[in-house]
């Protein structure tokens, strides 16, 4: 599993969103990328942090970012869960863990005593050049885009 850190060159990507089309990580050059791993769609923590998101999209925009979720879930899910919350943004699919992987967000989880593999909540800032500037591995589903703000100032 990767380790990545701040400084590192942020894992090529190149994955379909929920509408079926082919999204590359480079598409988003010159673009800063706030690029948010969730665990599942359409479950409370992640339905929260999806549309705080949502509801910040436009001033996110303004201020020259993009938003991009990433779980392991279907392009049906994805497309599911962006329809039922007006989601605007990109949600890439990732049913067979290469992102997840390379980002090294895959890990063991536990749940009531219970071990699993799963998805970690954490999100990386990309800067325009295609280099993390940030890591929030303790995000606030709530507050996810202001945390975000608060790190860049």
């Amino acid at each position: 599993m990767a380790t990545l850190k701040v400084g590192d060159k942020a894992p090529a990507i190149t994955a379909t969103d929920q509408h079926g089309k082919t999204v590359s990580l480079s598409d988003f050059k010159g673009k800063k990328v706030i690029l948010y791993f969730y665990p599942k769609d359409n479950t409370p923590g992640c339905t929260t942090e999806a549309c705080n998101y949502r509801d910040n999209y436009q001033s996110l925009l303004a201020d020259g970012f993009e938003v991009i979720g990433v779980s392991v879930n279907s392009e049906r899910s994805h497309r599911n869960f962006a329809n039922k919350y007006n989601l605007p943004f990109t949600l890439l699919v990732d049913t067979d863990q290469r992102i997840v992987n390379d980002y090294g967000v895959w890990a063991q989880k536990t749940l009531f005593g219970r071990k699993y593999m799963g998805t970690l909540r954490i999100t990386f800032i990309i800067d325009e050049e295609g280099i993390i500037s940030h890591i929030i591995d303790k995000v606030d589903n709530r507050r996810a885009s202001q945390q975000v703000r608060e790190l860049l100032g």
